[in-house]
C-alpha cells in the first residue's frame, strides 16, 4: 500500500495519507506518537531502517523530511505508505526543493497525528540552533546526535546554550549501559569516592557526557584520557580507604573491542560481560520510551559544559526564522 506523488502539494499528501489509512485501517490504529526525521538524502536508508526498529516498540506516524536543493524551483515529491516497505506504520517520505526547504513545517504540521506527542530527530549534524528550527519548535521531544557534528565537543556546548527541557542526544543514550553497570556496583559499597577516570577515543561526546554524569553524581573531578576506541573503552572509579586504614578499593569496566567488557573490583575475580555497541534503531527506541524532560541528561550536560540552570529553563520554544538569502546579502 503505497502512493508516490511527484511535484505535489501538502493538501494532496494529506489526502493520499487519508486514502491509505482507510485502506489499511487495522495497521493505522493505535499510534503512540509522530516521529519527524530530518535527514540528508545519503542517510535516508539508515534513518528509515532505524525508525522501523524503533516503531516495533513504539507505533508511530513517520514523517521523513529530506531537504534538497535550495537554488531551484519549489517542488514537493512524496511517498505515502501504510504498512508498506517500512513495516506496519504510517509513513510519509517528503523531498523538498527550493524555498520550500526553508518552510518544512508548512507541510509537516497538517500531517501530525492528532492528539499524539511529537518527536523530532535530526539524523546528521545537528542544526546550529535547535531552539529556532521550525521542526524543533513543534516537537515535544528533540533528539540530536552530536557525534555526527564536525566538532562533537563544540556541538555539546551549542546544545547547552540553546537547551530546553525535552532535548536529548544519542551521544547520551550510548552511555546507558555504562551508567547502569557502574551504578549497580555501588549497591554493595559504602566507601566515599576518591576519583574517577574515563578513557575513550579523542573527541568522543559520549565520554564527555559520561564524565559529566560521574562528576555530578559522585562530586569528584573526573579524568579523561584518549584511547584508540571504538567509543568509550574504559571507566574506572577509585574509592577512599575504609575505617580500618587498608588500601582503597577500585572499580574498573573495560571494553577495548566494542563488544565484550571486563568488570573488575578489588578483592573479587574479574567478570566478562556482553557490552556491544548498539545499533541506531535500538538507541532511537530507547529515547522514544520517555516523552518528558531528561533531567539527568541536563545535569550531565551542564556539568561538562560549565552551564547552570538547564532544567529550570522554560520548555516553550519560539520560532525565529532567518532567510539565508537575506543573511548572505547582509554579509556582502
Amino acid at each position: 500500500m503505497s502512493i508516490t506523488l511527484w511535484d505535489t502539494s501538502g493538501t494532496e499528501v494529506l489526502r493520499a495519507l487519508a486514502t491509505e489509512r482507510r485502506a489499511g485501517a487495522m495497521l493505522a490504529s493505535g499510534l503512540a506518537l509522530t516521529l519527524v526525521v530530518c535527514v540528508h538524502e545519503k542517510d535516508v536508508a539508515a534513518a528509515e531502517q532505524a525508525a522501523m526498529v524503533a516503531a516495533q516498540a513504539h507505533p508511530c506516524r513517520l514523517l521523513v523530511v529530506v531537504r534538497r536543493q535550495l537554488e531551484t524551483a519549489d517542488r514537493l515529491d512524496a511517498e505515502v505508505q501504510v504498512g508498506g516497505r517500512l513495516g506496519p506504520i504510517e509513513a510519509v517520505v517528503m523531498r523538498m526543493y527550493g524555498r520550500l526547504t526553508l518552510h518544512p513545517e508548512s507541510v509537516v504540521l497538517p500531517l501530525l497525528a492528532p492528539d499524539c506527542p511529537v518527536v523530532t530527530w535530526w539524523h546528521g549534524p545537528p542544526p546550529e540552533e535547535v531552539a529556532t528550527d521550525p521542526l524543533g519548535v513543534l516537537a515535544d521531544r528533540r533528539i540530536t546526535d552530536t557525534s555526527l557534528a564536525a566538532d562533537p565537543l563544540a556541538a555539546l556546548t551549542a546544545r547547552a546554550e540553546d537547551y530546553a527541557p525535552g532535548d536529548t542526544d544519542l551521544a547520551w543514550t550510548r552511555t546507558t549501559p555504562w551508567r547502569s553497570l557502574i551504578a549497580s556496583a555501588f549497591d554493595a559499597l559504602a566507601l566515599p569516592v576518591a576519583g574517577a577516570r574515563v578513557e575513550a577515543e579523542a573527541g568522543n561526546p559520549s565520554a564527555a557526557l559520561l564524565a559529566g554524569w560521574l562528576s555530578a553524581r559522585l562530586g569528584v573531578e573526573v579524568e579523561r584520557s584518549d584511547s584508540g576506541g571504538p567509543g568509550v573503552t574504559e571507566l574506572a572509579v577509585s574509592l577512599q580507604p575504609g575505617p580500618d586504614g587498608g588500601e582503597g578499593q577500585s572499580i574498573r569496566l573495560s571494553r577495548p573491542d566494542g563488544r565484550l567488557a571486563t568488570f573488575a573490583r578489588t578483592g573479587q575475580p574479574e567478570r566478562q560481560l556482553p557490552l556491544p555497541r548498539r545499533s541506531l534503531g535500538d538507541l532511537l527506541a530507547e529515547e522514544l520510551q520517555r516523552l518528558d524532560a531528561d533531567e539527568v541528561y541536563a545535569e550531565s550536560l551542564a556539568q561538562v559544559t560549565g552551564t547552570s540552570g538547564l532544567s529550570e529553563r522554560s520548555p516553550r520554544r519560539s520560532l525565529i526564522w532567518r532567510d539565508p538569502a537575506m543573511q548572505a546579502a547582509a554579509a556582502e
